[in-house]
């Protein structure tokens, strides 16, 4: 018990270490692994029946992809910004759906969303890290 709470407390502190000196580029990738590891804890838990657990993960899902969607800069990242923002939306209604409805399909769906959008963000050119 006592090793667990230790653990947990090590990668609490590892993480606020890593986000207080991230660049923005980097807590954007940061972001975008933290909804892939939720989508795939709340697959677990829709095929375990948690439904408590599922909801929760799903929930913190969301609450990311509404982080993401904030960070964009609309004025300076133009039809780009426009498309992520539509996109956004389109996965926050589809997990709303994939929690009502259990459909751990739903949930892939949306996590090969963000797994596309994580592997562009982290292809691109040093050049147009800038947010």
């Amino acid at each position: 018990m006592y090793k667990m709470a230790a653990l947990n407390q090590y990668q609490s502190v590892d993480l606020e270490s890593r986000v207080a000196t991230a660049s923005p580029h980097v807590l954007i990738s940061m972001l975008l692994d933290g909804a892939l590891k939720k989508i795939a804890l709340a697959k677990g838990a829709t095929s375990r029946g948690d439904i408590a657990q599922r909801g929760n993960c799903i929930s913190a899902t969301i609450n990311i992809v509404d982080s993401l969607r904030a960070a964009l800069d609309m004025r300076a990242g133009g039809e780009v910004a426009e498309n992520l923002e539509a996109l956004y939306s389109y996965m926050e209604r589809r997990l709303v759906e994939a929690n009502r409805k259990s459909d751990p399909d739903i949930m892939t769906e949306v996590g090969e969303l963000i797994y596309e959008i994580k592997t562009g963000w982290d292809n691109m050119p040093l050049a147009g890290r800038r947010l």
